[in-house]
């Protein structure tokens, strides 16, 4: 677990990533026609807030193990790239160890617009130990392909989330469900819609195991 304090490696996140931004509201026509610094004032209040509402916000009974404040907290990974903002936030310090160790760190946190399953510490304790043992000694083989098989490029909101998405890792996620309410095979999204610099976050409750 000591790789997992490290701040400046790279998380999954499984981030992976995807960022939150500031609320806003725009102002309405009259102001905007009162005077002449109303548009300016206005116009920046609307753009904050079309950004949030087309981010969305965090959802789900596990948003509540995520710290409220700091850098691993919501509004603070949203400041950080996928891996980073995943190293800061203790829900995820287990992905964070096996992210580190398949030196995925610098790739997530490059990475464009992608979207991260991120299995929480508890879905990793859950993976029978000789596989995970199998994993974490084949960091650049098979630890790579699971990992990698948690990553899919783009952001997806809740909206586009539910179907099939090819992986990094070259397979195939099937995403079921539809408002707040996601499976992944058997694994369930128990915070999802997280936004990081780079990417947004469903963190996941088991983990995706390639066929």
């Amino acid at each position: 677990m000591r790789l997992a304090r490290r701040s400046t490696i790279a998380a999954f996140a499984l981030a992976l990533p995807l960022s939150l931004a500031a609320c806003g509201n725009s102002g309405s026509d009259d102001a905007a026609a009162s005077s002449s610094t109303a548009p300016s004032s206005s116009s920046s209040s609307s753009s904050s807030t079309t950004t949030e509402d087309m981010a969305g916000k965090p959802f789900g009974a596990g948003c509540s193990a995520v710290p409220a404040d700091g850098k691993g907290s919501f509004s603070g990974m949203a400041t950080d790239p996928v891996a980073t903002a995943a190293s800061n936030n203790p829900v995820l310090s287990t992905l964070v160890t096996a992210v580190t160790e398949a030196g995925l760190g610098e790739t997530l946190n490059s990475a464009k617009d992608i979207t991260v399953f991120a299995p929480t510490n508890d879905a990793f304790a859950a993976v029978p130990k000789a596989t995970m043992d199998a994993a974490m000694k084949d960091p650049k083989g098979l630890l790579t392909k699971v990992l990698t098989n948690h990553v899919v490029p783009g952001k997806l909101t809740p909206e586009m989330l539910a179907g099939e998405h090819k992986t990094l890792g070259g397979g195939t996620i099937k995403v079921e469900g539809s408002g707040e309410d996601f499976t992944i095979g058997k694994a369930k999204v128990v915070c999802g819609n997280v936004q990081t610099a780079n990417a947004t976050v469903y963190i996941i409750d088991g983990v995706l195991l390639p066929s």
